[in-house]
C-alpha cells in the first residue's frame, strides 16, 4: 500500500479508530437510555447521530496513519481487489489490522461501560437472531462497501469521512438491524448489556450476513467499477507518511 507509515502503527491507529468508534457506539447508546427513558425513537435517533459524526471525526483523524478502516470487511475487500494490482493491503498487513481491529473494539465497549460506571463487561441479553436483521446486515454491509470504493474510484476519497459517516447514520434507520455493518464491532458490542448490545449468540448470523454482504458489494462493485482495485491504497481515506512528520500534506 501507497502508507509508509510502519505496520505497527497502522495496527495501533486501526486498534484506537476501532474502539473509539465502539465507545461512541455504547456510550452515546448508554446515554440515550438515561436521557429518554422509554422512548426507543428518540434513544435511536440520538445514538445514531453521535455515530454518524463520531465516525467521520475518527476517520479524519486517523485516516492519514492507516486509511481508516475500522472494519475487517473493508480490509479483507481491500485486500481482495487490490490484490491484482499491487495495491490494497498485502496478506501481512490484512494479518495485522483484523485482530488489531476486534482487539480495539472490545476494549472500546469495556471503556464505555467503565465510563459510564458499569461493569467493564457484562454481556449483552438483546437478542438479534431472526432473518429480517440479517438482511438488514447483508445490505447495510454490501452498501457500505460499494460506497467506500466507488469514493476511491472516482477519486473522492476525501470526502469519505462525511459520506460515510452520513451512511451509516442513515443506515440505522433503513435497515432493520440499525446497520452494525462491522464484524469487529459487532463483537465489541457484545460485551455491554445496554441499549447497543448484541447477545454472543447472536455475533455468528450476523457475522455470516455482514460476509455475504461484503461479498454482494464486490459482485455489484464488478458490475458497475471494474477497476475499482486500482483505487485500493485510496481506502476510506487517502494514506500519508506519518512516520517522519505530524503534518499531513
Amino acid at each position: 500500500m501507497s502508507s509508509a507509515a510502519p505496520l505497527w502503527r497502522r495496527a495501533v491507529a486501526e486498534a484506537v479508530g476501532t474502539g473509539l468508534l465502539v465507545t461512541v457506539v455504547v456510550g452515546s447508546g448508554i446515554a440515550a437510555s438515561a436521557l429518554s427513558p422509554g422512548d426507543i425513537g428518540l434513544q435511536l435517533l440520538e445514538n445514531s447521530f453521535a455515530t454518524a459524526l463520531g465516525l467521520a471525526v475518527l476517520i479524519l483523524m486517523l485516516g492519514p496513519v492507516s486509511g481508516a478502516h475500522f472494519n475487517p470487511v473493508v480490509s479483507g475487500v481491500d485486500w481482495w481487489l487490490g490484490r491484482r494490482t499491487g495495491t490494497g493491503l498485502t496478506p501481512r498487513e490484512l494479518a495485522a489490522y483484523v485482530p488489531a481491529q476486534v482487539v480495539g473494539a472490545v476494549a472500546g465497549a469495556v471503556l464505555a461501560n467503565l465510563m459510564y460506571a458499569k461493569a467493564a463487561v457484562s454481556w449483552s441479553t438483546t437478542d438479534r437472531s431472526t432473518g429480517h436483521l440479517w438482511l438488514g446486515e447483508i445490505v447495510a454491509t454490501a452498501g457500505l462497501v460499494v460506497l467506500i470504493f466507488a469514493l476511491g474510484w472516482s477519486g473522492r476519497a476525501a470526502v469519505a469521512p462525511a459520506a460515510v459517516g452520513a451512511y451509516i447514520g442513515a443506515a440505522y434507520w433503513f435497515t432493520s438491524s440499525t446497520s452494525f455493518a462491522n464484524p469487529a464491532v459487532s463483537i465489541g458490542r457484545a460485551f455491554s448489556d445496554t441499549f447497543a448490545g448484541i447477545a454472543p449468540r447472536s455475533l455468528p448470523g450476523f457475522i455470516v450476513a455482514q460476509l455475504f454482504g461484503a461479498v454482494v458489494g464486490v459482485g455489484l462493485l464488478a458490475i458497475l467499477y471494474p477497476d475499482a482495485g486500482q483505487a485500493a491504497d485510496e481506502i476510506v481515506t487517502p494514506h500519508t507518511d506519518t512516520s517522519t512528520t505530524g503534518v499531513t500534506t
